[in-house]
């Protein structure tokens, strides 16, 4: 609790010297609370997820060699993956639209628990081309997405965060499927969403490790996976916008995603790094008949298989921040008299996904006998600073005011401080509390 103003003003001589260091640090701070582990990820069977593009590409040979939109193979391909998923507890629901005079489907699966207004999603388009069965292209990535779906099932898993699956149709067509269910998507729905992690394309037969170019959170976890495994990764940016992930890039939601190659050619670095072939494509059979079983290397799909439930068990798990949720610092902190040196007020932010918004509030509450000395400014995690008063508002007294910053381009996560110093001599006060909320 505070002292009053007089009271606290009276005090501030004796507090200059102790009270000034043992006030900088916020009690909650000094003496964590444990909290427990989260779940370990599991390794997703490579058996099973190729048991799964073995049923896709049995159902692409008996409904005319593909499992694109409009036919036959596209629709067995989601009675398959939907009858996986009711067994295993899901919530499941069959979207339709209409896209080239035809029928299309999305479906959307979610786990029980979480919190709703927090809500962690992970995709991938289901259909192939006309020209073959689509093994890779997406089998892969759907097969994948399926199996850590299921795994969260086998656990029992639950997570703070709200999970959702979806399986897009029509994605070689323009992305029909997934702006669809975007677009479709109610305001208040799409604000729910922390995160949307897509998967096209991640068995590659001359493989490379390639991780999506968005989200500072989500683009850390996957590269923190393959660090641990030691395996070099590189930015994204042959399909940047060609996949699922861009309706919900578009709409405001943060994304991320991973892919192992298409059509492009490895270079000699890179075969020099991953292994493979260079002045190959990485994925030679991309949209062609032999898009198959053979068209599949096993170490990169069991590797991206692995990633898809490490970044499901770990964003998931993370602290679920509902929109509007501040956080604050009430602890005291001198400011001394000119010239000393500015002082420093700091909050810990954790659990939010992304980047912080173009309306990051922050709410002062400064107790000083002159404003008009004061400096204050807003220091982002990675010291980018935010100036918020600078010595205007004359000889009043104290600062309490809301600021609005533009921080979309912050990192949310991380220690924020409130910075003050004291630019003129005579006057004194304290940081009597900030909070800053996103």
């Amino acid at each position: 609790m505070s002292l009053s103003v007089s009271r606290r003003l009276a005090a501030v001589t004796a507090f200059a010297v102790a009270g000034l260091f043992a006030s900088a640090v916020p009690a909650a701070l000094a003496a964590p609370t444990a909290v427990a582990a989260a779940p370990t990820p599991p390794d997703i069977p490579l058996a099973n997820v190729k048991a799964h593009l073995s049923q896709l590409s049995t159902i692409a040979a008996n409904d005319g060699g593909n499992r694109a939109h409009g036919r036959a193979g596209y629709k067995a391909s989601i009675d398959y993956v939907k009858g996986k998923l009711d067994a295993a507890g899901f919530t499941t629901t069959l979207q339709t639209f209409t896209s080239s005079g035809a029928t299309g489907y999305n479906l959307i699966a979610d786990w029980p628990g979480g919190d709703p207004n927090s809500v962690l999603m992970a995709g991938s388009h289901l259909d192939s081309v006309t020209a073959g069965a689509g093994i890779n292209d997406n089998g892969s990535g759907s097969a994948a997405v399926l199996e850590t779906a299921l795994a969260v099932s086998r656990a029992g898993l639950q997570p703070t965060k709200h999970l959702r699956f979806g399986w897009w149709g029509a994605e070689e067509l323009g992305l029909i499927g997934s702006k669809y269910y975007v677009n479709n998507l109610p305001a208040a729905e799409k604000a729910k969403l922390s995160g949307y992690l897509n998967f096209d394309m991640i068995g590659s037969p001359n493989p490379g490790y390639f991780v999506y170019d968005d989200d500072p959170t989500i683009e850390q976890t996957f590269k923190n996976y393959y660090a641990g495994l030691g395996v070099p990764t590189e930015i994204e940016t042959e399909g940047d916008g060609r996949s699922d992930h861009a309706p919900f890039k578009n709409a405001g939601i943060p994304v991320g995603g991973l892919f192992s190659g298409a059509d492009y050619t490895k270079t000699a670095a890179q075969a020099q790094k991953w292994g493979g072939t260079s002045g190959q494509a990485f994925d030679r059979c991309y949209h062609s008949s032999c898009d198959s079983l053979t068209n599949i290397n096993d170490t990169a799909l069991d590797r991206n298989s692995d990633a898809v439930a490490y970044a499901i068990w770990t964003l998931g798990a993370g602290t679920a921040v509902p929109p509007g949720r501040s956080f604050e610092n009430t602890a005291d902190v001198n400011i001394p008299d000119s010239p000393a040196a500015a002082v420093s007020s700091p909050i810990t932010v954790t659990g939010v996904t992304g980047n912080a918004p173009a309306t990051t509030k922050v709410d002062v509450n400064i107790v000083h006998t002159y404003r008009g000395d004061l400096v204050v400014d807003l220091v982002a995690p990675d010291g980018t600073v935010y100036n918020l008063h600078n010595r205007s508002g004359g000889s009043a007294d104290n600062l309490v005011q809301t600021y609005t910053v533009n921080a979309s381009s912050e990192v949310a996560n991380g220690v924020w401080n409130l910075r003050v110093k004291d630019s003129a001599a005579q006057d004194v006060g304290y940081i009597n509390s900030w909070k800053i909320t996103f």
